[in-house]
């Protein structure tokens, strides 16, 4: 295990601003979005609209981890990504999100999920993950990636390397007549290989003119999320593993999840529609 220090929380900067230009998503300035009552199973025009959104969350996820460094700041990199999507005429989905502060997602070392981009310092040595969605055309693109910094120790590594292979696996797994739970058979039987931990709490979600349609899709192997999987349904995929528990505690922000034994964690995501044959990926660059 890695002999990096925890993480603690650092200072939030200021809201960043999107032009007035920018369409909003409609739960921007409410405590929570409207709930989703339309199809799982989009039309051709929303599916293109996707591909669009899926492309600028990807490239503006690129764009920061470009930069990311020994001695920068997870603020930077949320700069960086903002500023991306905003040029290319998309709304950062996070922003505003439930009252998320920020317009990505940086979750460091022991952090799951929904860390807030802040003054903490990236080290020689970290794993880096970066949730980027982006909302434009009435449609969200979501995606997220671990990356290494500098020097990473090769237990963390193997970590990265077998999380993204873990949601590679469960694309291949998506098949039009197959229930929604083959992926995370597929990809709890693959983590227990090497004795990790899949997070269950939280999961991969429908997509759509919802940034989160109500679908859910568990990355363990669940008997009770049994919906049929058809041509046309859009959601995401996004495993969480674990060195050691998948168990969690919650930081007083209200968003970051951190391992209850503070290992570190990996997670890789893309959006995908899926087609008669299997599944196509929506977020990529």
């Amino acid at each position: 295990m890695s002999g990096q220090s925890l993480l603690v929380p650092g200072k939030i900067s200021p809201t960043r601003p999107v032009p007035a230009s920018i369409p909003r998503p409609e739960y921007v300035g409410k405590d929570a979005p409207t709930p989703y009552t339309g199809p799982e199973v989009q039309d051709a025009e929303t599916i293109e609209k996707m591909r669009i959104a899926g492309r600028i969350a990807a490239q503006a996820m690129a764009e920061a981890a470009k930069h990311i460094a020994p001695g920068v700041t997870t603020d930077e990199l949320d700069r960086v990504a903002h500023e991306f999507m905003c040029d290319h005429g998309a709304y950062p989905s996070t922003l505003g999100y439930r009252g998320f502060p920020k317009s990505l997602c940086s979750s460091l070392n022991e952090v799951i999920c929904h860390g807030i981009p802040d003054s903490t310092v990236i080290k020689d040595g970290d794993i880096v993950n970066l949730d980027v969605t982006a909302f434009i055309h009435g449609v969200h693109g979501d995606n997220n990636a671990t990356y290494l910094c500098g020097e990473v120790d090769e237990e963390s590594r193997l970590l990265v390397e077998r999380t993204r292979e873990a949601l590679n696996r469960a694309i291949k797994a998506v098949k039009p007549g197959r229930q929604i739970n083959i992926i995370g058979r597929v990809i709890e039987s693959y983590a227990k290989r090497f004795g990790y931990g899949v997070v269950r709490d939280f999961t991969g979600h429908g997509i759509n003119s919802a940034f989160h349609s109500g679908l859910i899709v568990p990355h363990y192997d669940s008997p009770h999320h049994t919906t049929d999987i058809k041509p046309g349904m859009t959601f995401t995929i996004e495993p969480m593993l674990t060195l050691g528990t998948h168990e969690y505690d919650m930081w007083e922000d209200g968003w970051t999840v951190v391992t209850k034994d503070r290992r570190r964690t990996a997670q890789f995501e893309h959006t995908l529609v899926v087609t008669d044959t299997g599944a196509e990926i929506l977020t990529l660059p």
